[in-house]
């Protein structure tokens, strides 16, 4: 498993937006004072005023320019004045919203097509809740919270893919989804799953390491090693079993390997170097 060379900056919903915020560390991976962003509030039922809102934030964090890409409709996403945009722009973040929106207003347009092709070659990559979602190759568009894992818990839909062979959850124990996201896992074993709380990123190091920042934690789900499941039984309601799952819960400053599915950070690692 690995990432593009341009940076993803990931985060679970409802980030503060103040002088401590992790968007700080969003402005300086995409180039700080030089920094371009575009924010792209698809998601939200209200663009105009989350463009701007998130417009001044990274402004007032020192970002040179920022642009609000207002896509509204698929023939937005194949705009030539937007594309061109792409030879200016350092950074693109997603809002919240619903994750539907975004891959399915935006997926497959040219500038899905050219937002790849820069985040190879460099562009750093971020999103917030709904805007989180979309960045694995497996998405979950809606699910029950505080549910215990059942096949009814969750439905799921591809995502634009920038982060392989994962699923991302967010909002994830302020609201209550372990549930859906071991069903997830169940139903996909080779993925991983990140369940990601408020005001807390996942942020890709480099081809296969993350990073976690902010102020509360990162559910790794690993299902890799399951020996037995109930998820193919008859019955959407049918209460899940899983045997042998792994289960890593990760606060700021640990980083997880997506080779080896190996977790990197703490003082207990480094008594043991």
């Amino acid at each position: 498993m690995s990432v593009s060379k341009g940076r993803l900056f990931i985060i679970g919903g409802n980030e503060n937006k103040g002088e401590k915020s992790i968007l700080k560390d969003f402005v300086r991976l995409s180039g700080g004072s030089n920094a371009c962003i575009g924010v792209i509030p698809t998601a939200t039922k209200d663009p105009e005023e989350t463009g701007e809102r998130y417009k001044e934030v990274f402004k007032n964090f020192g970002a040179e320019d920022v642009h609000v890409l207002n896509i509204q409709t698929r023939k937005d996403g194949d705009k030539k004045a937007l594309i061109n945009l792409f030879d200016d722009i350092t950074g693109v973040y997603f809002t919240g919203g619903d994750q539907l929106r975004i891959t399915s207003i935006i997926g497959g347009t040219e500038f899905d097509k050219k937002l790849h092709e820069y985040h190879r070659k460099g562009l750093v990559v971020g999103g917030t809740s709904a805007g989180a979602s979309v960045m694995s190759d497996t998405m979950i568009v809606e699910g029950l919270d505080e549910s215990p894992p059942a096949k009814s818990t969750v439905n799921m839909a591809p995502g634009l893919g920038f982060l392989q062979r994962t699923v991302i959850d967010q909002h994830f124990d302020q609201r209550g989804r372990m549930g859906r996201l071991l069903t997830v896992v169940a139903q996909n074993p080779h993925v991983l799953g990140f369940g990601i709380d408020e005001d807390t990123a996942i942020v890709t190091e480099d081809e296969t390491m993350l990073k976690v920042l902010g102020t509360q934690t990162v559910t790794v789900v690993d299902g890799s090693k399951i020996d037995h499941s109930n998820i193919i039984k008859e019955g959407e309601d049918q209460p899940l079993a899983i045997t042998n799952i792994i289960i890593h819960v990760l606060s700021a400053g640990y980083f997880f390997d997506l080779k080896r599915r190996h977790v990197k950070g703490g003082l207990e690692f480094e008594s043991s170097r």
